[in-house]
């Protein structure tokens, strides 16, 4: 009788999942079936939901040639995965550095840097556009790029990790004659990888969906990001969405491929982190 209310309240929960799956993975269906719409298919009222004709390929040419759409793409590229391994690499040393090395200020460091973590956003955008403004960084890339280098989020993530690596690995290392840099690519880094996979997708994710401060940087078309370059597919009067929605489609693929890749180590860094929480 306890077997049988365990299946049915396993079945239960199943479906409430499946239900809540579908219904975050519409409008994702939605909009590719709409990059193989014409824009009449798209604005007609009441919208249909498959398009009429598949082989309806359009969109996806018109993005590409009319739109600069792989400039757009090779940028957002180059900034996102550039940003994530520094990201990654700067965050390891300095969250290991502030979770292993005891030394006068340590706890003040790490304060000011969560610290970054709990100021808005907006509320800091007017200062950093001014700093570019100063250090005559507008318009190149190292304003979108010198954020990577005070990641708070991937400070602090990795610094919980590191406190999760046995000092006498690090003790028995060192007695060997292993130099600190050796012991931290050599030991710590490889002991850390479940907390870089997930570090990896949120950070590859925020820099490819990156839209406002790019915009605010960018002043030339060559150098524009995906998100910059979709709003020109909005005219004043009239939106283009057929090729919108293709380009939307097309910029898809890279977070796929990202969350594949690292889905592993992501799922077991989250596990092992919400364990230490």
């Amino acid at each position: 009788m306890k077997k049988n209310n365990s299946k049915i309240y396993d079945g239960i929960v199943h479906i409430i999942l499946i239900f809540f799956a579908a219904v975050m993975l519409l409008p994702f269906i939605f909009m590719i079936l709409s990059s193989f719409k014409t824009t009449a298919e798209i604005t007609k009222i009441p919208p249909a939901f498959f398009p009429e004709n598949w082989g309806y390929l359009k969109n996806f040419t018109d993005v590409l040639s009319k739109y600069n759409f792989g400039i757009f793409f090779k940028n957002s590229l180059y900034y996102a995965v550039v940003k994530t391994v520094i990201v990654i690499y700067v965050s390891s040393i300095v969250g290991y550095v502030l979770a292993k090395f005891k030394f006068r200020g340590n706890r003040v460091i790490f304060t000011m840097i969560l610290a970054t973590m709990m100021i808005p956003w907006p509320a800091t955008l007017i200062p950093n556009y001014q700093m570019m403004v100063w250090f005559n960084w507008l318009g190149k890339d190292i304003s979108i790029l010198y954020s990577a280098f005070i990641s708070g989020f991937g400070v602090f993530l990795m610094h919980q990790f590191a406190l999760g690596i046995p000092d006498s690995f690090l003790e028995a290392a060192r007695i060997d004659g292993a130099s600190e840099m050796k012991i931290f690519h050599k030991i710590v880094m490889p002991m850390m990888l479940n907390a870089v996979g997930a570090l990896a997708i949120f950070t590859f994710l925020w820099e490819w969906d990156n839209y406002l401060w790019p915009y605010l940087m960018l002043d030339e078309v060559a150098k524009y990001t995906i998100p910059v370059g979709l709003s020109m597919t909005q005219g004043q009067f009239v939106a283009n969405y057929g090729p919108m929605f293709a380009g939307i489609t097309i910029a898809v693929i890279p977070v796929v491929i990202v969350y594949l890749i690292f889905q592993k180590t992501f799922i077991q860094g989250i596990a092992l982190g919400g364990e230490k929480g």
